[in-house]
């Protein structure tokens, strides 16, 4: 059976502009297709219906008249309307500027990066009223990844390789009071590591900022290089693994950080918050040049970051 799909009919009141810009605004940032003048087209899901609904209830209190109305479609209707939601050509435009910009290799990291992160920002704002996705938007997520993975691979030419061995679970009990060591020179995987090593895993961890592996010393554990017990395993960064490895995965706020920090470390499906953590600790990491430093000044950024998931987590829970 097709559809279902929901139709908002709406007649705006004269003279009163700021409920014609809310209702072009939603309409146009919820992706609906305009069947004619005030008769707007999305597919029947909560959200959007939610959202039709509380356009309706604006048009009405403005003195106008609204209407949210369910429908069904035939086949030959059904397929029309589908089209009228086919993001293709926005993907073609943007993959196209993927190419263009990436071929750049002679591009400085620092503009290469506010270069992906903007294009990323766009394929966000695509895929997100991409109501019925096809292959476009895979072909153009993974052009992003490999994108940003060149950049990071330029940054960090030392980045270790993901390793394919399983990934074992861990007793936090056997890693206290621990020294743990990785490459100096921090930046996201690796700060974001640390942090969660000594917020959640072993809270007397104390740090060896190396050059290179070999200069680990004999008893610390290494983590982010190659070689090391903990670094970048079946497509998951180091800060991702050391969650799997001690049972931390079932924190959904960590998980959520999680994603981001991959997003920041390898590229990927964007996240709302890659730009806005990237800013603020590519700001710390200018102003603390000492590694250790550095790690201070980002913890209480992560402390934030989790504090604000963990919070968004129990309202939805309790909502």
């Amino acid at each position: 059976m097709n559809g279902p799909w929901i139709i908002l009919i709406a007649t705006q009141p004269t003279g009163n502009a700021a409920v014609r810009m809310r209702v072009w605004r939603e309409v146009r940032s919820r992706g609906a297709a305009i069947l004619r003048d005030g008769v707007y087209l999305l597919p029947a899901r909560p959200e959007l219906a939610t959202a039709f609904a509380a356009l309706a209830a604006a048009v009405e209190a403005a003195g106008g008249s609204a209407h949210v109305l369910n429908a069904d479609a035939d086949d030959a209707q059904e397929a029309e309307w589908r089209q009228l939601f086919d993001r293709t050509a926005e993907y073609t435009e943007l993959l196209a500027q993927i190419r263009e910009r990436s071929a750049c290799s002679k591009q400085p990291v620092a503009a290469a990066r506010s270069s992906c992160r903007e294009l990323e920002q766009q394929f966000a704002a695509i895929a997100g009223t991409d109501y019925f996705a096809g292959p476009g938007r895979e072909q153009v997520a993974q052009a992003l990844a490999d994108w940003r993975a060149q950049i990071e691979r330029r940054a960090s030419p030392d980045e270790p390789h993901a390793q394919a061995r399983s990934i074992e679970r861990l007793r936090r009990e056997d890693f206290q009071a621990r020294q743990w060591a990785t490459r100096r020179g921090l930046w996201i995987d690796r700060v974001a590591s640390a942090w969660l090593i000594r917020r959640f895993i072993d809270a007397e961890a104390r740090f060896a900022w190396i050059a290179r592996p070999e200069a680990k010393p004999k008893r610390a554990i290494g983590f982010d290089f190659d070689g090391a017990q903990f670094t970048h395993q079946q497509g998951r960064v180091t800060f991702e693994v050391l969650l799997a490895s001690f049972g931390l995965d079932e924190d959904a706020a960590l998980l959520r950080l999680g994603n981001v920090i991959h997003a920041l470390d390898v590229g990927g499906l964007p996240q709302p918050e890659t730009a806005g953590l990237d800013a603020v600790l590519t700001g710390q990491r200018r102003l603390h040049a000492d590694d250790s430093e550095f790690l201070t000044a980002a913890s209480n950024v992560f402390d934030a970051c989790y504090a604000a998931f963990s919070h968004a987590k129990a309202g939805a829970d309790t909502g």
